[in-house]
């Protein structure tokens, strides 16, 4: 049986999936997570149908840091040689965050992409490193094996000029610096789901929540991406778990001169510090923040739900329209509360929700009388990029 291995790294985790592949199509055999690698690592492993399997032990100890993803990978990919060796991995799939004006499509890795996505590490600091050691991980444990890099901002390359371009000196413009929008991906697995529903709600004026530690809104129209809330990083938009979101650049030139903060400090404060993190003073983990119940806590979560139905009013205005909201990632599919806090928001927009689905996180939220249908579809970036990487190499 052939597979594609797919894998998605953090700065400090690390989640693989193996799929058989077949024609045009993928079947999820198993899933690995693997988290807090640059601590005391821990792994679930669960079956294609999500049941979990005592997964394998992993040993750190004395590895260092700079070598733990390479050392988790080789965990998977020794588990599978040992507990699963009828399965062939026939290539491996990358979500890569960043692919810049280059990469609009899915890419086979050689030595001058890999030198092309390395070139974007400042506009993704977070994730691109990881990312890419992932990739060169990859080529040390199983060379022979192709690689297709699945690029997070590829979604969005087509959006209108006047949406992606900063008011900004036009030469900076023509250097790249323009606004991209990240979790592409997973916004192109929701269009997809949307599209098997009807054909009419792949095509609807919809706006897509994708809500985790990292959080964005898409609006899209005809399945196309017109807008977004992440720009230039993936640091815009939506306050996040530890990422400060919008920011009056003037701000950054304040603790230049008056808190004498130089680039690094700067780097570290908006995109480790700040968030539900900074606004909380506790956490950057939301469900952690609705069960401090503190004033801090409180304010951080409403934040992000005021937040998101702002953005529910600039991206309807992008549209021209509203006709769905779909909400999805860790928080968008479970987190009922801030979802009720988001359309308590949004009756304005004629959204009328139905609190006992809402609080059971059904797929259809909303009433029959609402003028916006709402919906909680789970999001599946892995099945995205195995589906991307069939599409490349072929089977």
């Amino acid at each position: 049986m052939q597979t594609i291995l797919t894998i998605n790294g953090g700065s400090s985790s690390l989640k693989c999936a193996l799929f058989k592949a077949e024609k045009n199509n993928v079947t999820p055999i198993y899933q690995f997570k693997l988290g807090n690698i640059l601590g005391d690592p821990r792994i679930t492993l669960k079956d294609g149908s999500g049941n979990k399997i005592t997964p394998p032990s992993i040993d750190v100890t004395g590895i260092d840091k700079s070598e733990r993803h390479k050392k988790a990978l080789s965990t998977v990919l020794e588990w599978l040689a040992e507990c699963a060796p009828h399965l062939e991995i026939t290539a491996f799939g990358h979500r890569v965050v960043h692919g810049g004006e280059q990469y609009s499509a899915p890419v086979l890795i050689d030595e001058h992409n890999l030198n092309q996505l390395k070139a974007l590490i400042p506009l993704a600091p977070l994730h691109q490193p990881y990312n890419l050691l992932l990739i060169e991980a990859c080529q040390a444990l199983a060379p022979e094996l192709p690689q297709i890099a699945c690029l997070d901002t590829m979604f969005h390359v087509g959006q209108p000029a006047v949406e992606r371009h900063y008011a900004i000196p036009r030469k900076f413009t023509e250097e790249g610096i323009h606004r991209y929008g990240f979790h592409g991906l997973s916004y192109e697995y929701i269009q997809k789901s949307l599209s098997q529903i009807s054909d009419e709600a792949g095509k609807a004026k919809t706006i897509v929540c994708h809500l985790g530690a990292g959080a964005s809104m898409c609006a899209t129209f005809q399945g196309k991406s017109i807008a977004s809330t992440m720009g230039f990083t993936a640091v815009d938009g939506l306050p996040m778990g530890s990422r400060c979101g919008n920011l009056d650049p003037g701000v950054l030139l304040y603790l230049q001169r008056h808190h004498h903060m130089d680039t690094d400090a700067l780097e570290k404060m908006i995109y480790q510090e700040s968030g539900w993190l900074g606004v909380s003073g506790l956490s950057s983990d939301m469900l952690t923040l609705h069960q401090a119940n503190t004033p801090e806590s409180e304010e951080a979560i409403d934040m992000l739900a005021y937040r998101i139905a702002l953005e529910l009013g600039r991206l309807s205005a992008a549209l021209g329209g509203l006709e769905q909201i779909v909400f999805t990632g860790g928080i968008g599919e479970n987190d009922a509360d801030l979802r009720v806090r988001v359309l308590n928001r949004s009756q304005w927009l004629g959204v009328v929700f139905d609190e006992k689905a809402n609080t059971n996180n059904l797929q259809v939220i909303s009433t029959e009388s609402s003028k916006v249908t709402v919906r909680v579809i789970p999001t599946n970036e892995e099945a995205m990029i195995a589906l991307h990487t069939l599409d490349v190499i072929g089977v």
